[in-house]
């Protein structure tokens, strides 16, 4: 009997943090800066819970009763916040307010469960091994989730999946807590009921997942989504209208099949065609293999490798067949290596050195991407360049988001680099920017001759590129360092007005 009570508070951490995580993933996913949303997500759940367990105090009569309802309430509303928080943002303009108002409402109730349940087990222990061993289970739960829901949770069942497993966990509290105090309880039988109408409508809800997701999906994407998944670092999701196939990660846009041609010439073929001596080759990012695609047209490029963090991304794109298509198998060719990993973690670590590196990672929309735009992943990357190297950055939109692509320009310049910033227009991004960089004392000569098979770039539009235009010139931004950050935000700012 001692195990199963310390069991269920075991699972009654576990579940209070695991709504706690799904709230600050969804929110970091739909709306960006996984800082500010884990930070005030964190913070309303805290403060939340220091609500509950002061409202516990005015609880006299019935505490098991109570405490039964509590955790089926928690079971319930825990379990479907994630499908509230997908409908909500696809269906309404109120996603903020519904996702603290849920935060709020599930921390108040996770608040009372272990004062409740220390009152309920008073009589059964000594009050200093009470604390000791409540305290204890309810911290081994805490860490628990935290190891769960980052390793299997969210890459195998999703958010909204996970939600209602650890909603039907609680709900199993419930149902068996009636048993272990079933002579407290004065009505044992309609509690029971209640309990397992509340696991049915969550099985149910299990069952119907994959459809909620999907059908929210289709309310945010325009178009069909033919492929949605959630890995570890990311969701992945996939549409297609006619021959035009999108990849979305997080909700933002990442190509369109019509046009990522002129997207990915631009980036690669102005610097690696300036260095026809080139012969291993780095990409950062680029885990769709069309940065690689477009490499691979240099029959000198001896060696590709490719440093991407999720194995999930390219694993879909080595082996679907749209997808493969797309990319022209690029990441299955025998010149290319990819390595799943951290890119910054990675350059400090490899002794390797490159002749032209590609970066072509997401926009800075959190810290977490935002260090890899900074003057200390540049300088790291400059041990890395053999001489006459050059790196090409993709660097968000000079019109759009103005100042964050000067940020970029003027992050690399404070980091060694001579900047040759750039532009093009893509129809489905607008004006999009880039950044060459050269090392020491070598400069940027534009290439005369380009390889055969390009839809869109020649030798003698590529001049045309380096030109801006009087709404993109320069304007005044501080470099991107790793100890501030300054780029997210200006990023985050740009952003918001153009949604607005």
């Amino acid at each position: 009997m001692t195990a199963v009570l310390f069991l269920s508070v075991f699972l009654i951490a576990a579940c209070g943090l695991i709504y706690e995580l799904i709230a600050g993933t969804l929110a970091s996913y739909l709306l960006g800066d996984s800082v500010l949303q884990f930070s005030t997500v964190i913070g309303s759940y805290l403060f939340a819970m220091g609500i509950g367990s002061y409202l516990s105090r005015f609880l006299h009569k019935g505490l098991v009763a109570r405490f039964v309802q509590i955790e089926l309430l928690v079971g319930l509303i825990g379990g479907f916040s994630s499908t509230l928080l997908f409908l909500a943002f696809s269906y309404t303009e109120s996603f903020r307010f519904i996702l603290y108002s849920l935060v709020l409402i599930i921390g108040i109730l996770v608040g009372l469960e272990i004062p409740l349940l220390m009152r309920i087990l008073k009589e059964r222990f000594q009050f200093h091994d009470l604390v000791a061993n409540i305290l204890t289970f309810d911290y081994l739960g805490a860490l628990g989730a935290s190891l769960l829901f980052p390793l299997l949770l969210v890459p195998r069942l999703g958010l909204v999946r996970s939600a209602i497993l650890f909603g039907m966990l609680n709900a199993g509290v419930a149902l068996w807590s009636t048993w272990i105090f079933k002579s407290h309880i004065a009505r044992p039988l309609p509690m029971r009921a209640a309990c397992f109408l509340g696991l049915a409508a969550l099985a149910g809800g299990m069952f119907r997942a994959e459809q909620i997701t999907t059908l929210a999906e289709q309310t945010l994407y325009a178009d069909e989504v033919i492929l949605a998944r959630s890995t570890r670092y990311q969701r992945i999701v996939l549409t297609r209208f006619k021959d035009d196939v999108r990849l979305f990660l997080n909700s933002h846009l990442q190509f369109s099949s019509r046009d990522e041609y002129r997207y990915h010439e631009a980036l690669v073929h102005p610097g690696l065609a300036a260095r026809p001596s080139a012969r291993r080759v780095l990409i950062l990012g680029g885990g769709d293999g069309l940065a690689a695609r477009e490499i691979l047209r240099y029959p000198g490029v001896e060696s590709i490798t490719l440093v991407d963090l999720d194995p999930e991304m390219t694993g879909l794109f080595s082996t679907h067949p749209l997808l493969t298509g797309i990319n022209q198998n690029a990441l299955n060719s025998p010149r290319l290596k990819i390595v799943n990993a951290d890119a910054f973690v990675w350059l400090d670590e490899t002794q390797d050195e490159f002749d032209f590196t590609v970066i072509d990672l997401p926009d800075p929309t959190n810290f977490s991407l935002g260090k890899l735009y900074t003057t200390a992943f540049y300088r790291l990357l400059s041990r890395h360049l053999t001489p006459g190297g050059l790196i090409a950055v993709q660097s968000t939109s000079p019109l759009f988001a103005r100042q964050s692509f000067w940020c970029v320009v003027e992050t690399i310049r404070h980091s060694g680099w001579r900047p040759y910033p750039y532009h093009v227009y893509v129809p489905s991004f607008g004006e999009w920017g880039f950044v060459l960089a050269s090392h020491g004392n070598s400069a940027y000569e534009p290439p005369m001759q380009l390889p055969s098979g390009l839809r869109f770039l020649t030798a003698a539009n590529i001049a045309q590129l380096f030109h801006f235009p009087k709404d993109m010139e320069p304007v005044d931004a501080e470099p991107n360092r790793l100890n501030n950050q300054v780029l997210v935000r200006y990023y985050e700012h740009e952003w918001s007005q153009i949604t607005r």
